[in-house]
């Protein structure tokens, strides 16, 4: 008999269905045996008075081993998704006879949260991770979409490079056949040189950081949605795409992953028409004002800057979201294009999302005697940036771009208070496996 997946079983009221998967659990109650199978969609509940029709399940199986059922297909309010399997045949294709390391079929992962990293081979299998990683499918699927119907193209860059991106301090290097390389930061200058290509492209990838950050809110390998396009206006420009991006990845969420939005108690977030933004110096005089701190002067934005911002746009104008623009120069990557009305600062933006720093964009510079004289400023040399370079030296438009961290728009969005727990096989300072 054809498999029927466990999300596809109340079609077939009245009929037999053929459901496989792994036994998520086995419970005797009264004479009355009950068997919930769990597939890469979902669960189906399975019921017998008989043991015979248990077969092979009357043995040690264990928990998580791969079995198939076959079953009359039954309506029952009270059973998962609202059906379940009677009059059953049961098949073992893998057996499991020892306990998993972690308890994976109870509604919450009671365990460390160490313990459930370290094991995630099998606690991934659990419904609430299961639900954050189909919520990290929906996110870049809603971003693929959003771009492609504007005419971006997407694209995929180089994760292994002659020279970082924006700093040397913070890279992994590697031995290239003899020779130094680096993983990529970002695929910044990538994604600008496509500029000239194709115009508007974005790209959906890993970026490497070697930082030795140990927070709740760093990662050294994480996934990047980025985003570059030429002929804008200014960084204004960019951060009315960015609106339409975030709008879009959220309506996506809505449309089509209501199921784990519930099961995770995600409410989601409005976007506003236009999100509000405050300049940076005024953003450092209203927490002075605000909190009684002079952070004048500072180079970015604390953590706990953020939160007091995220804080203010919320009373102030009833949005989960805020611009930050005109970071100073200092902070912002060579290739960032300078405030004309404001020198010291740039044409630069983070995106605030409820009280933590999710996006980095801005206008870049795309005319070549601005970067040669950028370089001697930064005091960089030119020749690791030639191949680069190139492009701009044949013609390149006003261009700009952004960058989300994938896993910190869900961190922000499941309320998750550690970020490793909404990646799929996080890589920190201390963690290289699983």
């Amino acid at each position: 008999m054809e498999r029927t997946r466990t999300t596809e079983v109340g079609q077939h009221v009245g009929q037999r269905a053929r459901v496989a998967g792994w036994l998520q659990s086995l419970r005797k109650m009264g004479g009355i045996t009950f068997l919930v199978i769990r597939d890469g969609w979902g669960i189906v509940q399975a019921v017998t008075e008989a043991d015979a029709e248990l077969g092979p399940l009357q043995d040690d199986i264990g928990i998580e081993s791969v079995i198939a059922v076959e079953g009359t297909v039954v309506r029952e309010a009270q059973a998962p998704g609202g059906y379940e399997l009677h009059e059953l045949s049961v098949e073992v294709i893998t057996p499991v006879m020892e306990p998993p390391p972690v308890t994976i079929n109870k509604r919450k992962l009671t365990a460390s949260a160490g313990t459930i990293l370290d094991h995630a081979a099998v606690t991934n299998r659990h419904a609430a991770r299961r639900a954050v990683l189909r919520l990290g499918t929906g996110v870049m699927s809603g971003f693929r979409q959003t771009l492609t119907e504007r005419g971006f193209t997407e694209i995929q860059t180089p994760k292994i490079v002659a020279s970082a991106t924006e700093s040397g301090a913070n890279v992994f290097k590697l031995d290239y056949f003899g020779r130094p390389a680096y993983l990529a930061q970002s695929p910044q200058f990538y994604k600008q040189m496509m500029v000239g290509v194709f115009e508007r492209v974005f790209e959906v990838g890993p970026v490497f950081r070697a930082e030795p950050h140990d927070t709740t809110r760093h990662l050294n390998e994480y996934v990047s949605l980025d985003v570059e396009f030429g002929f804008i206006e200014n960084h204004f420009t960019v951060m009315a795409l960015l609106r339409d991006v975030i709008a879009g990845i959220l309506e996506t969420l809505n449309a089509h992953y209501q199921a784990a939005l519930s099961l995770l108690k995600v409410e989601l977030p409005a976007v506003p028409g236009e999100i509000p933004h405050i300049f940076f110096p005024e953003a450092q005089e209203l927490i002075l004002r605000r909190h009684g701190i002079d952070v004048r002067g500072e180079p970015d934005l604390s953590p706990q800057d953020e939160r007091w911002l995220g804080e203010w746009a919320q009373q102030e104008f009833g949005s989960d979201f805020l611009y930050v623009t005109g970071y100073p120069m200092g902070k912002r990557p060579f290739y960032t294009y300078a405030d004309p009305d404001h020198p010291g600062f740039s044409n630069s933006f983070d995106l605030i999302f409820r009280g933590t720093e999710l996006v980095t964009g801005g206008q870049r510079l795309h005319r070549y005697a601005d970067y040669i004289a950028a370089l001697e400023q930064a005091h960089l040399p030119i020749e690791p940036f030639a191949e680069y370079l190139a492009a701009f030296r044949f013609g390149m438009p006003p261009e700009g771009g952004f960058a989300i961290g994938l896993e910190r728009l869900l961190m922000q969005l499941t309320g998750a208070q550690n970020i490793k727990l909404v990646t799929l096989f996080p890589r920190d300072l201390n963690r290289l496996t699983p």
